[in-house]
């Protein structure tokens, strides 16, 4: 299952990076909306998200079922696994939020749907908890492939976090040209 996990996270990475730079180019106005190939793409990369998910949860029962029968208290001892698994569940909810914000009841994207203050501070949580969850789980995805080099660890999470600003940058001109541009015409 680990070996199927170290595979899923480069492709949904890969996905990840060509989904939220196309949609903060799509939200700033620079390229339309409405491309198949996208929604091919962002379908991939909701599967691989579901069977990331299904793993992670099955890894970490068995990590715990593991751990009490030891005796040993994982709780205290390993922060690192915590924030990898509530970053996690963070982006679920965010994932499934911006889901919810994106796509109406027929499957259609829709541009012009409210995008308010809210819908901006979830998305930027949104980011956030991304930078964080593969900040956290870059080092043991290097690992898996057998890189144990820290510098191409920091570097990696230096690019994605770029790339992380850059989607947040979308949202956040979204939100301006929805709350400043169309609401007072122009």
């Amino acid at each position: 299952m680990r070996k199927l996990n170290s595979i899923i996270g480069p492709a949904m990475i890969i996905l990840l990076i060509i989904h939220g730079l196309w949609g903060a180019f799509q939200l700033s106005g620079v390229v339309p909306g409405g491309s198949a190939v996208r929604k091919i793409l962002s379908y991939i990369l909701v599967a691989l998200v579901v069977l990331h998910i299904i793993i992670g949860i099955k890894l970490t029962l068995d990590t715990l079922i593991a751990l009490k029968k030891s005796g040993a208290s994982y709780f205290k001892n390993n922060l690192e696994f915590w924030i990898r698994r509530f970053s996690g569940l963070a982006l679920i909810l965010f994932i499934c939020y911006h889901i919810f914000v994106f796509m109406s009841t027929s499957g259609e994207v829709f541009r012009l749907h409210v995008f308010g203050g809210v819908q901006l501070a979830a998305h930027i949580l949104l980011t956030i908890s991304l930078i964080i969850h593969l900040a956290f789980n870059i080092r043991p995805q290097f690992i898996a492939f057998g890189v144990t080099n820290k510098k191409y660890v920091k570097d990696v999470v230096i690019i994605l976090s770029i790339i992380l600003a850059a989607c947040a940058i979308g949202f956040i001109v979204y939100y301006l040209r929805w709350n400043i541009l169309w609401r007072y015409g122009s």
